[in-house]
């Protein structure tokens, strides 16, 4: 099998299965907040109400695409097809498995192992909030406007923390690659604990945590779109399929985001105290470890969804307070301890 159709054939899986899951998220969304709110959520369409998300899709696709009177046509078209596209493209780098072995041939589960993973994640990651002001500013709508500005400013205070908890990771193991931290990840730790990145780094990993949830615009810090506050934000004006690229944005940035976390804090496809390489044969390994890897992915999504109806929303000054007085230093604090106690390690 050539190297490009195996490149196209995991393009098209990983495209196809991010938006399984970003189509299934909302449902999960849905029956999540019923289960904590002790109502039903949808329960109509099919079994469990499981083809809910096809029936919004069909009314996404299918309602009249409103452009106001005053609005910049060409900001207004392109805002969700830039917030859109950086949440697709960054999953690129991310390892999904190990390797399956098909014919006698190699196939890494990862449409693109790059050198510098991480710092395409964190220039892919930064490029959405483009997306948010330009559909902001586009709209002409002062709550629009507002929720574009507020949503600016959140993006940059919180990526330094996020960046800086994963220069910390960087740091512990010595690659920008993705696949290389993951694989660092097997084994135990101190002799007891997994070989995990969570255990070697855990104030970077709450520090990362609380910072994804501020990417990606999540419950405590959904102001750019909050509803009591500015009707829905940067989409305010947004209908049809224009606003489904939004909120289908939303959904696969928090996929990317768990994959992250999986793959440099909780050990990527790898089973604390096991080694499945030797119990599977190379074709059943590869699909275990996707498994695998999946489960821990979906545990995080799981999370996003319980502190979305759970936790209140942050008032605007307490976000900017967060992120400014307590993760950037605690950031900064991390870096240097991880930096002395890799030089006493040498």
């Amino acid at each position: 099998m050539n190297d490009w159709l195996i490149a196209l054939i995991k393009v098209i899986f990983i495209w196809s299965w991010t938006l399984l899951i970003a189509t299934l998220m909302t449902w999960v969304e849905r029956r999540g907040s019923a289960l904590i709110q002790d109502r039903l959520g949808p329960n109509r369409a099919g079994p469990f109400g499981l083809f809910q998300p096809l029936a919004d899709g069909v009314k996404l696709f299918t309602k009249e695409d409103i452009v106001p009177a005053k609005a910049n046509r060409a900001l207004f078209f392109l805002g969700p097809v830039l917030f859109a596209l950086p949440a697709f493209s960054a999953y690129a780098v991310v390892p999904f498995g190990d390797k399956i072995v098909i014919g006698g041939k190699e196939i890494l589960l990862q449409v693109a192992d790059v050198s510098v993973g991480f710092l395409y994640i964190v220039a892919i990651g930064s490029m959405a909030v483009y997306g948010i002001v330009v559909g902001g500013w586009g709209s002409n709508n002062k709550y629009s406007i507002l929720g574009g500005l507020r949503s600016t400013a959140q993006l940059i205070s919180y990526e330094v923390p996020w960046g800086l908890a994963l220069l910390a990771a960087v740091m512990v193991y010595g690659s920008f690659s993705l696949r290389e931290i993951a694989l660092a990840q097997q084994g135990t730790f101190l002799g007891v604990l997994p070989n995990w990145g969570v255990f070697k780094q855990p104030l970077g990993f709450l520090l990362f945590i609380v910072a994804a949830y501020a990417e990606g615009n999540r419950v405590p810090f959904d102001l750019p779109e909050a509803e009591s506050e500015i009707v829905a934000g940067y989409h305010t004006e947004y209908g049809s399929m224009r606003l489904g690229l939004y909120l289908f944005g939303e959904y696969v940035n928090m996929y990317t985001l768990s994959a992250l976390m999986v793959t440099l804090y909780f050990g990527a496809w790898h089973l604390p105290y096991v080694d499945m390489s030797q119990w599977l044969g190379p074709v059943s390994y590869g699909i275990a470890s996707f498994l695998v890897f999946f489960l821990k992915v979906a545990f995080f999504l799981w999370l996003f969804v319980w502190v979305r109806w759970t936790v209140p929303r942050f008032r605007y000054d307490q976000v900017m307070g967060l992120g400014w007085r307590s993760l950037i230093p605690l950031a900064l604090i991390n870096l240097f301890i991880t930096a002395l106690c890799i030089q006493l390690s040498v």
